[in-house]
């Protein structure tokens, strides 16, 4: 799910029939030239009416001159339709199923990640003296309104209720939100400027809020040049400072809104024109500070039931806690996870549960966090360089050549440096087939 955040329409994936098909066509240019495999034997059927009619369509209409490739193959390995089969091409959301199909075969259908509750220094008296950490493991769903998911009143309720067995009435220490189990930079360096400010673009590191979503209602001004009204709705984040310089359009000119922002300082930018004709709507924009947001909202639920804190913190990348994200104060080393004495912990939804919902709604923080967690398991590490070798080796283990057809650099497919052929999907789709979560897959 790549380009503006006007009008997005989630992308449906076709069912598995009696043969693999996969229609790809991209308005790019092709990856370098390739050694090819040799040819698939021609099915008696090869120019049936699909073929026939691909080769109609290449010659002429809204494809002529366009880098595009199809193939059809059925099971037998028989080819029906082809059309620049080995032609690498930018697959955009298609990477979704390749990430899917690996995260399930390296980890099986009904795995969860598991969010934890820990702590440091000791409890006396019923008092905490030390902090209290929220241990992230990965999960995507936490605090979002999926069906899928916990509501985040169970899921704080649960955590409370660890405390709670442990004795703990008050804390004299911080709730920190500890999203160290992904490590590396929260986005993909290859993604557009504009799209990391998009919901789709919003990154994430081992822990979450709210799928890691800002939610800002919008609407135009009186007339065209005014200031574009906006609200920062949900979640609400007192430590950011945004600014908007975004204007009304003239009436016919749409939603141009983008929200600039990183995880760098908690500073953000709405920019862009939003037309006069629109109607007010809620734009779904990026938060950069997941861990941090479910550390906040976690304490509000711990003052609400009568549990005292000293305040939020969050992980930086170097390891030290932060305790005011506005001013960069931190408050030395975190402690290493393996330190820590664990309380409990909370299960996500199954994995199939959230490939299922990756492909059905083309949701990129999932397939982001899918392909990350791939990496962790295989590489150690979830950076996106060995997060994209992870991917390839379980195409290996599925006993597909990865020598040709294939560059991968992301899980969703947002960056425009993935390169998939039509031959690979088909071949990846066939060795998924072989896998014992075939079924849940498809």
């Amino acid at each position: 799910m790549d380009g503006c955040v006007t009008d997005r329409r989630p992308r449906r994936i076709p069912g598995l029939r009696s043969c693999i098909l996969l229609a790809l066509w991209v308005l790019t240019v092709p990856a370098a030239g390739q050694a090819l495999p040799a040819p698939y034997r021609i099915s008696p059927h090869a120019k049936g009416y699909a073929q026939r009619y691909i080769e109609m369509v290449a010659r002429s209409g809204p494809l002529e001159g366009a880098a595009w490739g199809v193939m059809a193959v059925t099971l037998s390995g028989d080819t029906l339709a082809q059309w620049n089969p080995y032609q690498k091409l930018v697959p955009a959301s298609n990477m979704k199923l390749l990430t899917t199909g690996a995260a399930l075969h390296q980890l099986g259908a009904d795995y969860r990640l598991q969010t934890r509750i820990g702590y440091s220094g000791t409890i006396e008296g019923g008092v905490l003296k030390g902090d209290l950490y929220v241990i992230g493991g990965g999960d995507p769903t936490l605090g979002s309104k999926d069906t899928i998911a916990v509501s985040t009143w169970s899921l704080f309720a649960g955590w409370t209720q660890l405390l709670k067995t442990a004795g703990i009435t008050r804390i004299d220490g911080r709730v920190i939100g500890d999203g160290r189990f992904f490590d590396g930079p929260i986005e993909n360096d290859n993604w557009s400027y504009q799209d990391i400010g998009t919901y789709y673009g919003a990154g994430g590191n081992g822990l979450c809020f709210y799928r890691n979503i800002l939610d800002v209602n919008v609407a135009p001004g009186a007339k065209a040049g005014d200031p574009v009204r906006v609200e920062y709705a949900y979640p609400e984040m007192p430590w950011m400072r945004f600014t908007q310089t975004c204007t009304t359009g003239r009436a016919g000119t749409g939603d141009h809104l983008y929200l600039f922002n990183s995880d760098l300082a908690p500073v953000a930018q709405m920019r862009g024109t939003f037309a006069l004709d629109r109607r007010p709507k809620k734009e779904e924009c990026s938060n950069k500070y997941g861990a941090y947001t479910c550390a906040y909202y976690f304490n509000k639920h711990l003052a609400e039931r009568g549990i005292p804190t000293e305040g939020v913190a969050d992980i930086d990348p170097a390891g030290l806690i932060r305790i005011d994200l506005g001013t960069g104060v931190t408050a030395g080393k975190a402690v290493p996870q393996k330190e820590l004495t664990v309380l409990g912990s909370t299960p996500s939804p199954t994995l199939k549960q959230i490939a299922s919902m990756t492909n059905r709604r083309s949701d990129n923080f999932y397939a982001e966090t899918l392909f990350r967690l791939v990496g962790k398991i295989r590489k150690g590490t979830a950076v996106y360089d060995s997060c994209a070798v992870a991917l390839t080796d379980v195409c290996k283990v599925l006993k597909v050549n990865t020598s040709y057809g294939i560059q991968v650099c992301d899980g969703s497919g947002l960056t425009r440096k993935n390169y998939v052929s039509p031959d690979f999907f088909c071949r990846f789709l066939a060795g998924m087939m072989s896998s014992p979560v075939f079924g849940d897959y498809v």
